[in-house]
């Protein structure tokens, strides 16, 4: 994986602009710790930071292909997993290859089919394309957006990158929030509202969508979206069809010129993945390693409750004897996590989930010690609608985002000021309005599929991402590449109409996804219930935090103060209050933590 960022523009020269350029790459060395690459012209400034993972020679980037006099340059962040064929379709039609990586398949591609080339990736990516026979800028994003790519027009200049940090390096881009920015940040929380950069005039390449630039102005295009239909098939069929898909797509996620190891937390899809993986390395001669989180003294903590029914740690040796794997279970304590609490806000440029965010990067970290590439669960539950949320009246029936349900929390600390402004219940209301007039409908479906799809819409659409960029900014934090085979889009596409009846066969959430794994998991594991990511019940971390919190109380120049109602949230954190106490303190504490970070450390100026 890398990082790319850049600058276009068609009114100034920027041939003399190598100093701004490498100012936005460097900021982005994480994400591409092996080399950095810059091309400038007089229109254009493509900058990358690369993570080698396949063709260390011949992938170098800015790549630029010359028709004539013109430049053709691309930077590039992901796989694309069908780049082999691709290439045989490009060899077919008269292209000419000098290396074997993929960026050179998609630069390529472009200059075959254009735009339309995108229609034709099936990967993980974020890409620039500068086409100096049109003067025109293309930027494009995976499926179900997995990688990220923010641009900002100033002046009629367009700058762009995989994080915000990369834009603000620009001399023209501050960041600076408004009204919307702040009903993302206390309305919906981490869960943001897809195309919102969330600063003013910042905007994000939404998933599924390229965006292009010319003088003349600007035009975006939606290249694939989820379509409803009747499903075709009977269940044995689904079975066998979902079952090739996720062989065919670890397989190619396998690819890599560096050691690839997988995620195994014990749970159905983690090991599911770990076990079509164990069974291609062995066919090699070579042992997968895997990869588990725990937290010290967490089996004397824990304690079940709605979202994690038992531990993971027993489920994943379980599974790592019977694949065959050297497994390593990566152990955190409260201190760890409190030290890196503010790590993945910067990581992502804006406030996350706190220690579940921090758990993960810990983890990466240790991980990127022994390997390059790693295999993750991430987005089973969305597309097999997994979550208990699927099944609850109360969530079916809200008329906001259901998870917002659980951020009650979040509107009864703020600042009574801050209320009037922003008017949040309207806002979530819009914001869940806009996604439900998205929703394909399928005739003929009773009022319960109905909703049940509604659901499913919202998170894939809505969930997703946020779980995907969680996973990608903690990952590439490390310098380290995440791959989610359950985002393979013919995958997602092809559940999307299997109906919720055959989803959960067998009377269990994800029964048909159980089926598609039998003989490669033993039959306890296949029908383990879910558990959700562990979390620290550790009393220490919440100690931990709360005299965090009250520091930033009693520090009358805390930029967080003006936006929260000090006494209130100051009786949470003492442990005094009646309606928020132990995790659902633990949550809160944590973004706020990070929201009076994030305002300071990138000094942020907010217009209301």
């Amino acid at each position: 994986m890398c990082g790319i960022t850049g600058w276009v523009s068609w009114t100034k020269s920027l041939s003399e602009q190598s100093p701004v350029l490498e100012n936005m790459t460097n900021t982005i060395t994480h994400r591409g710790p092996d080399s950095i690459g810059t091309w400038l012209s007089e229109s254009a400034a493509l900058g990358h930071r690369r993570l080698i993972v396949i063709d260390p020679e011949g992938g170098k980037q800015p790549m630029v292909y010359y028709e004539g006099p013109y430049a053709i340059t691309l930077s590039y962040n992901g796989e694309i997993y069908n780049f082999k064929e691709l290439r045989e379709d490009l060899i077919h039609n008269g292209h000419h290859f000098k290396s074997s990586s993929d960026t050179e398949v998609l630069l390529h591609a472009y200059l075959e089919w254009g735009e339309a080339c995108i229609e034709r990736l099936n990967g993980i990516y974020a890409f620039a394309v500068w086409d100096e026979r049109i003067e025109q800028l293309m930027l494009g994003r995976d499926h179900l957006g997995v990688k990220p790519l923010y641009f900002a027009n100033r002046d009629n200049d367009i700058i762009f990158g995989s994080e915000l940090k990369a834009m603000f390096a620009h001399p023209q881009v501050d960041p600076v929030i408004d009204k919307d920015g702040l009903s993302e940040i206390f309305g919906l929380g981490p869960i943001r509202t897809p195309g919102q950069g969330v600063f003013k005039d910042i905007e994000e390449v939404r998933a599924g969508h390229y965006v292009t630039f010319r003088k003349e102005g600007r035009k975006e295009e939606q290249y694939w979206t989820l379509k409803s239909h009747p499903h075709p098939d009977d269940l044995d069929t689904t079975v066998s069809t979902i079952r090739s898909y996720l062989e065919d797509t670890v397989t190619a996620q396998l690819v890599a010129d560096r050691p690839v190891v997988s995620m195994l937390s014990g749970g159905l899809d983690s090991s599911g993945l770990t076990a079509i993986a164990g069974k291609d390395f062995s066919k090699e001669g070579k042992k997968l390693a895997t990869y588990s989180i725990d937290f010290e003294n967490n089996e004397k903590d824990f304690e079940k409750d709605f979202l994690r029914v038992d531990l993971d740690e027993p489920w994943a040796e379980k599974v790592s004897k019977h694949v065959g794997t050297e497994h390593k279970s990566i152990v955190l304590d409260a201190d760890e996590l409190a030290e890196n609490l503010l790590v993945p806000m910067r990581a992502r440029d804006l406030p996350g989930v706190g220690e579940i965010e921090t758990s993960l990067y810990l983890l990466f970290k240790e991980m990127e010690k022994e390997a390059t590439v790693a295999l993750s669960g991430e987005s089973a539950d969305e597309v097999f609608s997994g979550y208990p949320w699927f099944h609850q009246d109360e969530f079916l029936e809200a008329d906001i985002f259901p998870w917002l349900l659980n951020m009650r929390g979040m509107s009864s600390i703020l600042s009574e000021q801050l209320k009037e402004k922003l008017d949040l219940p309207s806002y979530q209301k819009e914001r869940y309005q806009e996604a439900l007039d998205e929703v394909p409908v399928l005739e003929g479906e009773s009022d319960l599929q109905a909703k049940q799809r509604r659901m499913s819409y919202m998170f894939i659409t809505r969930f997703l991402p946020f779980m995907l960029d969680r996973k990608d900014r903690a990952s590439m934090m490390t310098g380290f590449e995440v791959r989610v085979p359950f985002c393979d889009y013919r995958l997602v596409e092809y559940l999307w109409n299997v109906p919720i009846e055959m989803k959960n066969i067998d009377g269990i959430e994800k029964g048909i996804l159980r089926r598609a794994f039998e003989g490669y998991l033993p039959e306890d594991v296949r029908y383990r219930k879910k558990s959700a990511y562990p979390s620290t019940k550790d009393q220490k971390y919440l100690e931990r935090v709360s005299q965090w919190m009250l520091q930033i109380l009693d520090d009358p120049t805390s930029p967080i103060l003006p936006f929260i109602d000090v006494e209130k949230v100051r009786s949470i954190t003492e442990g005094k209050s009646e309606s928020i106490h132990a995790s659902s303190a633990k949550g809160l504490l944590d973004y706020l933590i990070q929201v009076n970070a994030w305002l300071k450390e990138y000094d942020i100026k907010v217009i209301l």
